[in-house]
């Protein structure tokens, strides 16, 4: 049996039982291999815009007897992917911004799906308030620690676009959180406020510490343009303690 880093895990982990599951940037294939040795997708198509990788994830494929299973599609983002024809799409290991060109230019077959199970490296809270934007439904998060590097995986449901559809993203975070400020939200994560993530504590009291420091250094130099940097540190450390009031 295939076994997973704590990312990846917490990636697969996320995917429900479904016929169909696409992985975009599968890179090694692991999480394709990984849910058909389960059995918890019937089939799997893995996908990546370079070649090599696709080489890499073939390779997996046939060590783990998966070729009958998973098919593998070079492709940029979703474009190999026709809507409707995979349930379940995960798209994991790359930058906020590049997610979000993915899921703009694949709109329709993203909104096919019946769930999109995202691992952004980068750009959490702009990622979030695109998701917002674009009506999808976060119903799901989790954050993991690992070799050094803190991770953020959210799942997501496309919402229909009329009006019925607004304020959708505040009305998830419950358990104290649901008084935040939108920002914070978007940076620190809904659910995982809600739902009081031990990770997030870690995450939020390092974040704490580093800025602190920072901040100090900053008054202690007095340097006159430094004033911009000081204030948006202050900023952030009064975000940090308002979602640490959350623990």
């Amino acid at each position: 049996m295939i076994r997973l880093s704590k990312r990846l895990q917490s990636v697969a982990d996320f995917v429900s039982d479904c016929g169909t599951m696409a992985d975009v940037g599968t890179d090694h294939g692991y999480i394709p291999v990984y849910l058909a040795e389960c059995g918890r997708v019937k089939r799997a198509i893995a996908m990546d815009i370079n070649e090599g990788p696709l080489l890499r994830a073939k390779e997996h494929i046939r060590q783990y007897g998966m070729e009958e299973f998973i098919e593998t599609r070079q492709s940029d983002g979703l474009d190999a992917l026709a809507p409707g024809e995979a349930e379940v799409i995960v798209i994991a290991g790359m930058g906020g911004g590049l997610m979000k060109r993915i899921l703009t230019q694949g709109e329709e077959t993203a909104r096919a799906a019946k769930s999109l199970i995202l691992q952004p490296q980068s750009e959490w809270a702009a990622f979030r308030k695109f998701l917002q934007e674009m009506k999808y439904q976060i119903t799901a998060e989790d954050m993991v620690f690992e070799d050094g590097k803190y991770y953020v995986i959210i799942a997501a449901v496309p919402l229909c676009s009329g009006p019925e559809a607004e304020g959708w993203y505040f009305k998830t975070a419950d358990g104290g959180s649901g008084n935040l400020e939108a920002g914070i939200l978007y940076q620190y994560g809904p659910l995982l406020l809600s739902q009081r993530h031990p990770v997030l504590r870690q995450y939020l009291f390092k974040q704490q510490k580093q800025k602190q420091k920072i901040l100090m250094n900053l008054k202690g130099n007095a340097r006159q343009d430094a004033g911009g940097r000081i204030r948006e540190l202050s900023q952030d450390l009064e975000d940090i303690e308002a979602a640490l009031k959350v623990f």
